[in-house]
């Protein structure tokens, strides 16, 4: 059973309204799932949208930010379960821990970072979940397509595409997570190429 979900997106107030509305479905389908999203805990761009959705829905939410992000005023207001860190090592290591798994949504550069960080833990069986990116419009085929090239360069192996699933709407998500290839520590022989 599925009851807690890490989910990586941007903070972008300037994004297209679609990828808001994917952010609300999102929320929706967690709340309606009775999942609790942890989440970056930040209050604008799609982070603010899925709290304030999980929230006005009474859902469960985890927000983890670090310290000097408070102190920029970053930090969302309304979520009771509000946690601050000391930097942003600290914040990717709790987002991740005692999930059932990791929801990318569309994001830039902070969402990249998080999103290889998790894949390369898979891929070192240091961290077994599903990764499931929500690929919205084809946001990420670009990414998938750079994957392939490190496969066939010979960076990665074929079995490495099992490290992640990827969905195009976010009532997929669910059962993606469910279905998702089993992984676990044994990937650290087969991690090098």
């Amino acid at each position: 059973m599925i009851s807690k979900v890490c989910v990586f997106c941007a903070s972008s107030k300037k994004v297209d309204t679609k990828y808001f509305n994917i952010t609300k479905q999102v929320a929706n389908e967690f709340v309606d799932n009775n999942i609790t999203t942890v989440y970056g805990g930040g209050a604008v761009g799609l982070m603010g949208t899925l709290a304030d959705t999980v929230i006005e829905k009474k859902g469960k939410i985890i927000g983890i930010i670090p310290e000097f992000m408070m102190n920029v005023e970053w930090g969302h207001k309304n979520i009771s379960d509000l946690i601050i860190v000391k930097d942003m090592h600290e914040r990717k290591r709790k987002l991740i821990e005692d999930i059932d798994a990791v929801l990318i949504l569309p994001g830039g550069s902070g969402t990249l970072e998080e999103t290889m960080e998790v894949i390369t833990l898979k891929r070192l069986g240091l961290f077994t979940k599903p990764i499931v990116f929500l690929n919205t419009d084809g946001f990420y085929d670009s990414l998938f397509e750079l994957f392939e090239k490190m496969i066939d360069k010979k960076f990665m192996r074929e079995e490495h595409k099992k490290i992640w699933t990827s969905v195009n709407t976010p009532d997929e998500i669910i059962s993606a997570i469910e279905n998702a290839p089993k992984w676990d520590s044994s990937a650290i022989k087969f991690a090098a190429v």
